[in-house]
């Protein structure tokens, strides 16, 4: 590891699978990271053929190799915060974990990625035990959808306060020392999202935006949180303000005009113009 040297501007690595059309996975973290003013890397996981529509096929990164990625860039650069995303099977969350035990970042996003918004499974069911058992008592922050967080728990999460309150605790149980359950999949108008940091809950509503633009939306806020972890007393600070951005970035994301299916969030709404000149 190289020395710790301070300094304002934070180095934040996305470990994740490359989107090419940028809405998802490392593409969309890198920007996200951007946008939120910090340096970003990326170690590649995995190689997608995919549009908004759907993912036609995935090509994993050998374990090897990504572990040559990742003691790499660690031996050379000082990460102050990494995301987990894609990681397509146990081989690779192995690694990842062996990876953070030996270069200890300070805080860790873990974002357990397993189905595409096209339907499309990017985690095998097999790698889930993995994942809970290697990578979750790392997690400086937890961020499932409730597919993910019911598949994970092995039962179905409800959406709502109650629901949401009982899967973050449980989740908590399993290791992750903040969890933030998103009810971006749930319905109504209204749409909650509940962090836990072990021993207070905080539910977090938003008014759900009427837009078919929201692929890479967990990637993006998971990033997000990542990006200001270094910048940010608390998490929870870290946690709202990602959040906020999010947001906004799905409120403008029909300014963009990427594909006919599910389109991505704007990263850029904060720096873009709201108009060509």
């Amino acid at each position: 590891m190289p020395p710790q040297v301070p300094h304002s501007i934070p180095n934040v690595l996305s470990i994740a699978g490359v989107d090419p059309g940028g809405g998802a996975g490392v593409l969309a973290d890198v920007k996200t990271f951007a946008a939120l003013g910090a340096y970003g890397c990326g170690a590649i996981a995995a190689l997608t053929a995919q549009n908004t529509r759907a993912v036609t096929g995935i090509v994993e990164v050998e374990p090897e190799f990504l572990r040559l990625q990742l003691d790499t860039l660690f031996s050379d650069i000082q990460i102050d915060a990494v995301k987990i995303g894609m990681l397509a099977n146990a081989a690779l969350i192995t690694v990842v974990a062996e990876a953070l035990r030996r270069h200890r970042p300070r805080f860790v996003v873990l974002d357990p990625v397993m189905v595409a918004k096209s339907g499309d499974r990017l985690l095998r069911a097999e790698a889930i035990a993995a994942l809970k058992q290697q990578l979750l008592p790392l997690a400086t922050v937890l961020t499932p959808n409730l597919p993910e967080a019911g598949d994970l728990l092995g039962h179905l999460v409800r959406e709502g306060s109650e629901g949401q309150r009982a899967a973050a605790r449980e989740l908590h149980q399993l290791g992750a020392r903040h969890v933030l359950v998103k009810g971006g999949h749930g319905s109504g108008d209204t749409l909650l999202d509940v962090f836990f940091d072990g021993e207070r809950f905080t539910e977090l509503p938003a008014r759900r935006i009427a837009t078919q633009n929201t692929h890479g939306t967990g990637c993006t806020l998971s990033s997000a949180i990542a990006a200001l972890l270094p910048q940010r007393q608390h998490v929870a600070e870290a946690v709202a303000e990602a959040r906020a951005y999010v947001l906004a970035a799905i409120a403008a994301a029909d300014r963009l005009n990427v594909g006919t299916g599910h389109g991505p969030l704007h990263h850029f709404h904060g720096l873009w113009p709201a108009a060509p000149a």
